[in-house]
């Protein structure tokens, strides 16, 4: 099985989920679209150095939505064009959240199928989430996609969190509390507890 890393939006949090993934699984890393620097592969490596990390099927200059990158850079992204480097053992992280546009047809979350993946939902708790969350979830289900579970990333909201977990019925895989640094300790940190709440 791979794992596919997605968020409510943009800063939700998937790379730190990623990297805690890595090290908790064991499992390597790839970013197949990476819009502009720096790159969240590298920061991956940095926080959990024994991860592979897969380089990028795309990487584009402008931090912008993938459609719009690949229009600067005179790219067109291929949806065709993905293949997972390993069948099973990767932990791939998004490029913002579900719905983000690839090209006119394709969004990120078209990658799921094609790269033989469950998906890890992150959701940070700002004012806004729990509809944010939830929208997710819906897009989610519609499309029949297997979700492993939801990591909660930010200052705890437990009222927030219990409205999501209720409605979505996904478990809770992590909590995330909001950290002033994140190092290589931080990652083995939630590593560990993780792998508590981790069943196959």
């Amino acid at each position: 099985m791979n794992y596919f890393v997605t968020g409510i939006d943009t800063d939700s949090g998937k790379t730190l989920a990623s990297a805690i993934l890595c090290d908790a699984l064991g499992y390597d890393y790839w970013k197949p679209i990476q819009a502009g620097s720096p790159k969240d592969s590298d920061t991956v490596k940095s926080l959990s150095p024994k991860t592979i990390i897969h380089p990028e099927k795309y990487f584009l200059n402008t931090p912008a939505s993938p459609h719009a990158a690949a229009k600067i850079d005179n790219i067109k992204i291929d949806l065709s064009s993905f293949k997972s480097p390993k069948q099973s053992g990767m932990v791939i992280e998004g490029a913002g959240g579900c719905l983000v546009p690839l090209n006119d047809s394709d969004f990120i979350i078209d990658l799921v199928p094609r790269l033989n993946a469950a998906v890890i939902l992150v959701a940070d708790l700002y004012l806004g989430s729990i509809n944010h969350t939830l929208l997710s979830a819906h897009v989610l289900q519609a499309r029949n996609y297997q979700v492993k579970g939801i990591i909660f990333n930010g200052n705890s909201n437990p009222e927030s969190e219990r409205i999501i977990l209720q409605h979505t019925q996904y478990p809770c895989l992590l909590r995330i509390d909001k950290e002033n640094q994140i190092t290589k300790a931080t990652v083995k940190k939630y590593s560990e507890l993780l792998k508590k709440n981790w069943h196959e």
